[in-house]
């Protein structure tokens, strides 16, 4: 999954003709115009994309290819944007568990934390919501930070395999969300925080808690 990931690219891809047959994809989408150079160092081009609108485009295609070809309501999620910006906690789990009930999961054969993480951040960009992973403090990094209407969520995601405790995760995840002291660069905001525990066996968020 490298929706929400800087990419990188050789700068002489981009100073010249090229075949479009031996183009990567990220090559392509650039001299295609749907990324842009962000920065160069030495002979590396890094490229994301330019405005929330092709964002927003390139989540709903990634949304269709995870879901294979239903959209979110056929699969009973719904706009999580509304759900953020106007539901509580619990009705959020629920909205984002009925998302992940959805993914084609055969696409995905490594999974990690990282996984949720993007899973998450191309639905709710999708929904036309900047989200962002991996949202440095001096503290740490959150895993998700998105805002709707006048919510900021900030989200910890963490994976429990058949051997190991939710409840442990779930604790692990709330002491870390609370020292850390994730969002406060949107104090404008209502800020919700939100720890979550994903389950390799359910395939789905099994614990749940809001950090006030």
């Amino acid at each position: 999954m490298y929706y929400g990931k800087e990419k990188a690219l050789a700068l002489n891809i981009l100073s010249g003709s090229s075949d479009v047959e031996n183009l990567s994809d990220v090559g392509f989408l650039t001299q295609a115009g749907y990324l842009t150079i962000k920065r160069i160092q030495d002979t590396t081009a890094y490229v994301d994309y330019p405005n929330l609108e092709v964002r927003t485009a390139m989540a709903q295609l990634y949304l269709e290819q995870m879901l294979r070809g239903r959209t979110v309501e056929q699969i009973g999620a719904g706009n999580i944007a509304y759900h953020l910006a106007n539901e509580n906690a619990e009705s959020v789990y629920h909205n984002l568990n009925h998302f992940l009930r959805g993914i084609d999961y055969r696409a995905y054969k490594e999974f990690k934390e990282s996984s949720i993480q993007s899973f998450i951040q191309i639905y709710c960009a999708g929904a036309g919501l900047r989200a962002r992973t991996e949202v440095h403090n001096n503290k740490g990094r959150s895993d998700l930070e998105v805002s709707s209407g006048f919510r900021h969520w900030v989200f910890d995601f963490k994976l429990v395999k058949d051997d190991e405790s939710p409840e442990k995760k779930l604790r692990e995840a709330e002491i870390q969300m609370k020292e850390r002291s994730y969002g406060l660069s949107e104090a404008h905001l209502e800020i919700k925080g939100m720890a979550l525990v994903f389950s390799l066996k359910d395939r789905e968020f099994v614990k749940w808690a809001e950090i006030l």
